[in-house]
């Protein structure tokens, strides 16, 4: 019974983990259709900056709750900076191709980003750690569950995860935006023909899907050394999750991330041999059966 619990637990902690960062994914193809494989650079970048303005908090000998603003901070800056050179600097000109292309442009930024990373941290492993070894992650206290005990910190990452997924469901089922957001995902040259400024959605929705990585980053800071190259298996994580739930599908995400954050969860504690293998084989069974994914839509096509 405690290995169930172990089991439940940790899917729960890693499905949210994973959700804050695949719903950005999902959103920036659900409205650009653009598989953004930079995606992960931008949630390293985001880890790096929490290192970055946590540490820097703590140095100046400030209240240690105090770090979790720095974290939000950091994911901020980084949408802030890079959401507008990636997109108006350069994906704005590589709309209407092949989206074949667009995923070798954004492995290409990729690539860049991993490196501006080495340049601007170096490789040594990076902490968040405050001079008298405090860390957000022991801030928060601990809780029990069934005897046994996890940190209060995995209920903020839950909490922001539920967070995120209603506040984007929200956002674009009854905002006055959010349906003009919708009509330009459902056809783009019509919604610019009507007056919608295109541009000016796609802009926003980058940046948004921009800050979900970051924030992802910067809440895993606390709890990993954070070092180069993280953002690769992140962003193979996340496409598995917005592969088994749909591409661009909001239900689709949620549903995805808990998917794998059990399976991975449950091979862990049952059979750790097959970790890696299981979350795979889940996308290809799920593939086989619903090739588009578990809640994809009906597509538009044009004549």
């Amino acid at each position: 019974m405690t290995e169930f619990v172990a089991v439940l637990v940790d899917g729960i902690v890693y499905a949210s983990w994973l959700f804050i960062i695949a719903v950005g994914l999902t959103l920036i193809y659900g409205v650009m259709k653009i598989l953004n494989i930079a995606h992960g650079s931008l949630y390293a970048l985001g880890a790096f900056a929490a290192v970055s303005c946590a540490n820097a908090w703590f140095a100046q000998g400030y209240a240690a709750m105090g770090s979790f603003a720095m974290l939000a901070v950091a994911a901020i800056a980084v949408a802030l900076v890079f959401a507008p050179i990636i997109e108006r600097g350069l994906l704005r000109h590589m709309y209407g191709k092949d989206e074949v292309v667009l995923v070798l442009v954004t492995y290409a930024l990729f690539l860049i980003l991993e490196d501006f990373i080495k340049l601007v941290w170096g490789v040594d492993p990076l902490f968040v750690q405050g001079p008298n070894y405090e860390t957000p992650y022991s801030l928060l206290g601990n809780f029990d569950v069934a005897g046994l005990t996890y940190p209060n910190y995995n209920l903020l990452l839950v909490g922001v995860a539920i967070v995120a997924g209603l506040a984007l469901a929200w956002a674009l089922n009854r905002t006055r935006s959010g349906k003009l957001l919708l009509a330009v995902i459902h056809d783009r040259e019509v919604s610019a023909a009507l007056g919608i400024n295109v541009g000016r959605m796609y802009f926003v929705t980058f940046t948004i899907g921009a800050f979900l990585a970051a924030l992802g980053g910067a809440l895993t800071a606390p709890t990993v050394s954070v070092v180069t190259g993280m953002g690769a298996e992140v962003i193979v994580m996340a496409f598995a999750v917005v592969v088994i739930g749909g591409l661009g599908s909001l239900p689709g995400a949620a549903l995805g991330a808990l998917i794998v954050g059990m399976v991975r969860a449950a091979a862990v504690h049952y059979a750790p041999e097959v970790e890696l293998f299981s979350v795979y084989f889940v996308m290809a069974a799920v593939l086989i059966a619903r090739p588009k994914g578990l809640f994809s839509g009906a597509e538009v096509r044009k004549i």
